[in-house]
């Protein structure tokens, strides 16, 4: 590979799609400088791996493909970087994997740091010029524009990637004010919105004694599908997997039910709650009938209020409206929906009408569910990008 030395390469934005970018760039001989608003680099991964670092899925490349839904150009990054090459990658920095029974594939020593830790290394034994507490700024005369410690810096770069992230957890460094300097170049930016995200709920005093209870055994049904998933009761609501599952479906305006039951047909349903009650409450005849924990009895009693008689109940134990206030904060969702329009980009991810700039990561309006599928994004489409951007700028073929 022919290195071009004096070709520059700028990325803004230290999560994992900034960092995959820096290291393609820095690979094809540029010298890159990755600025980046925090403190410190990879702060987002750090948490996402704080219960344990879900790199990927391993499942088939068609199936993994199809759970991120339409996603233009980005599916040949996808499709170039999966499951099998993420872990191979992760294995590169001595860092052993295994998959759970879900197929989730973790490190096995489940955090994010000493994976961090060995990539920082790698990073800075290729050169890679790291500028932390750098706010980009903008544009000024086709430069590059920063707020730094030590005032103003303006950059002008051969080839520059965007990694700039979402709009949720700010204190990690994703705030999604870059969609507004976006906004003013006239790049076409769609507006956040939460994804995989818990949702608000306001919960009748008889249920703070199931705060932080694990929510098992239930299903979740939209228009479109049914979902199976752990999900868990807070005092702000309900959130988790099985939350998450069906996000797409609730910013869509679709209702949601909970099948409290679903390995019963209706018919074992309605003959269990037609057993003479006795002197039991309906809650313990409910309890016992239809052999309910106490977060399920929870659910049903604090949703399906006033509770109705003979099949109806049955019927409301098999389809149980959610109901809710909405998603909680966007700050506090796992991932956000929005930012770069994803017809702003060509195949290789560049910006369209702007030369040698690329874009990676969150930032893109692209929604994936949780389970290794958000970290993956990240990788492939910085990788895709980096490579991309080093072509561009002289620095060898993609």
């Amino acid at each position: 590979m022919t290195t071009r030395p004096h070709r520059s390469a700028l990325v803004i934005g230290g999560g994992p799609a900034g960092l995959m970018a820096a290291e393609e760039v820095a690979r094809a001989g540029l010298a890159v400088t990755l600025a980046d608003r925090m403190p410190s680099l990879g702060r987002k991964l750090l948490m996402a791996g704080k219960s344990g670092l879900n790199l990927t899925k391993d499942e088939a490349p068609a199936e993994f493909l199809a759970a991120y839904g339409e996603t233009g150009p980005l599916a040949p990054a996808l499709a170039a970087f999966g499951p099998a090459e993420v872990q191979a990658w992760a294995r590169g920095f001595g860092q052993e994997v295994f998959t759970g029974s879900s197929g989730r594939v973790f490190p096995s020593a489940m955090k994010a740091s000493p994976l961090l830790r060995a990539w920082l290394r790698r990073l800075a034994e290729r050169g890679v010029t790291a500028r932390t507490r750098w706010r980009w700024t903008g544009w000024q005369d086709g430069a590059f524009t920063f707020d730094t410690p030590e005032g103003p810096e303006t950059l002008r770069p051969d080839t520059t990637v965007l990694a700039l992230g979402g709009a949720s957890w700010a204190r990690l460094g994703s705030d999604g004010r870059w969609a507004g300097l976006a906004a003013a170049r006239g790049i076409p930016t769609r507006p956040f919105a939460p994804s995989n995200a818990a949702l608000a709920v306001d919960w009748p005093p008889q249920m703070e004694r199931l705060f932080g209870t694990p929510v098992k055994g239930t299903a979740l049904a939209t228009p479109d599908a049914v979902h199976r998933g752990e999900y868990v009761i807070s005092a702000q609501g309900l959130e988790g997997g099985g939350i998450y599952a069906v996000s797409a479906a609730i910013r869509a305006g679709h209702p949601v039910t909970i099948d409290l039951l679903p390995d019963w047909p209706a018919g074992k349903v309605a003959e269990r709650l037609s057993r003479p009650r006795g002197k039991a409450s309906l809650s313990n005849h409910l309890r016992k009938a239809l052999r309910l924990d106490p977060a399920r009895l929870g659910l049903l009693m604090t949703f399906g209020r006033p509770l109705p008689e003979g099949a109806a109940l049955a019927g409301l134990a098999k389809a149980l409206p959610l109901e809710h206030a909405g998603f909680r904060p966007m700050d506090e969702a796992i991932s956000t929906v929005g930012g770069l329009a994803l017809d702003a980009l060509d195949d290789r991810l560049m910006l369209k009408g702007h030369p040698g700039v690329f874009a990676a990561g969150e930032m893109i309006d692209w929604d994936a569910p949780t389970g290794g599928y958000l970290v993956t994004a990240c990788l492939a489409t910085g990788r895709w990008a980096g490579r991309h951007a080093a072509a561009f700028a002289g620095g060898g073929q993609v």
